[in-house]
């Protein structure tokens, strides 16, 4: 028990370790010992174990008073790197988008690509093409349109995704971790990072796409709320009577998004709304909303923001929660046998 204990120090020790040279780049060992508050001869044995890792560089030398230059340690944000795909619907097609980022989310890599249909070999391919490519990819994280429960996507504005073990089918083959998120709630995820939103904010994301059903995202003290099976957000069941694959003037549409956002306020009263679609001006909307507000009083309104940046928060939000799988955590298992 009391190497048991003494192992999961060590590693205790060495995540804070690893998180305080993330944060700063590049320190010396007496450095490290100050912002660490652990002792130089526990750094010396943790720099070493990381150094011989590959996961500090030695650094140029920087001048003491007088004595020997102290040897700088630079972290590796290379070390492990995240490769994150998400599918789009783009003007009718499929887009599939490739990233690879590292653990300071610098972007290394990124491609696009445009099928007319999602092709499961071809998706394959293109993870293929990136993780031979690059060996220290750690993680993968993929985007889709839809909601895995048990790891089997079951719902999808994208039929060809329906039934697709999609995270037990690309470990087996790659070996790797993966992780499957949401379009909308990756995007709305990406939104509020780059906001710096209050933690006790309730907002809602809301995307329209151009050929598909909308779907909407939750975000509530911080994090995403998925509901039963991640369920939460299916706006597509609200039943309005409208045929989301069907053309729609842009009257219909835009009363549309308003009985969605009189719903959804009437439940959950969000501070902010943010809608995400490509139909619509901004002046055109606003006109309608006020309109509609007038004839449909409510206790609050929430605030309602209209974007065109799916794409940029998806992905935001897509390397967001991936890098978080790279983070280090701690083996919490013991070697229960009383005779150690």
């Amino acid at each position: 028990m009391k190497k048991a204990n003494a192992n999961l120090m060590k590693e205790i020790n060495l995540n804070h370790v690893r998180k305080v040279m993330k944060r700063v780049e590049t320190a010396t060992k007496p450095q490290l010992a100050s912002l660490t508050k652990l002792s130089v001869v526990t750094v010396n044995s943790l720099v070493k174990e990381l150094y011989e890792l590959g996961e500090l560089f030695e650094d140029d030398p920087v001048p003491s008073n007088g004595g020997r230059p102290a040897l700088t340690y630079r972290y590796n944000y290379n070390f492990s790197l995240a490769l994150v795909v998400y599918l789009k619907e783009k003007q009718g097609a499929e887009l599939i988008s490739a990233t690879v980022v590292n653990l300071e989310n610098d972007l290394l890599a990124k491609e696009e690509y445009i099928l007319p249909v999602f092709e499961r070999q071809r998706f394959y391919e293109i993870i293929e093409h990136f993780v031979e490519l690059y060996p220290s990819i750690k993680v993968i994280g993929i985007g889709i349109p839809g909601q895995a429960v048990n790891g089997e996507i079951t719902v999808s504005s994208h039929q060809e995704l329906t039934g697709f073990r999609m995270i037990e089918e690309i470990e087996s083959q790659f070996g790797l971790p993966v992780i499957v998120e949401n379009d909308v709630n990756a995007a709305i995820s990406g939104y509020s990072m780059k906001e710096s939103l209050e933690e006790d904010q309730c907002m809602l994301g809301i995307y329209f796409p151009m050929k598909y059903p909308p779907g909407m995202a939750i975000y509530l003290d911080g994090k995403i709320v998925k509901g039963k099976n991640g369920m939460s957000g299916e706006i597509k069941f609200l039943p309005m009577g409208v045929d989301w694959n069907r053309e729609m003037t842009t009257e219909k549409f835009v009363h549309a998004i308003c009985h969605i956002i009189h719903t959804v306020n009437a439940v959950l009263a969000p501070d902010k709304i943010v809608i995400y679609q490509y139909r619509i001006e901004a002046e055109a909307w606003t006109r309608a909303w006020e309109v509609y507000r007038h004839h449909h009083p409510m206790p609050s309104y929430p605030e309602v923001v209209l974007k065109q940046t799916f794409q940029e928060d998806f992905e935001a939000g897509m390397c967001w929660l991936t890098l978080q799988e790279l983070e280090p955590t701690l083996d919490l298992a013991v070697d229960r046998n009383p005779r150690n």
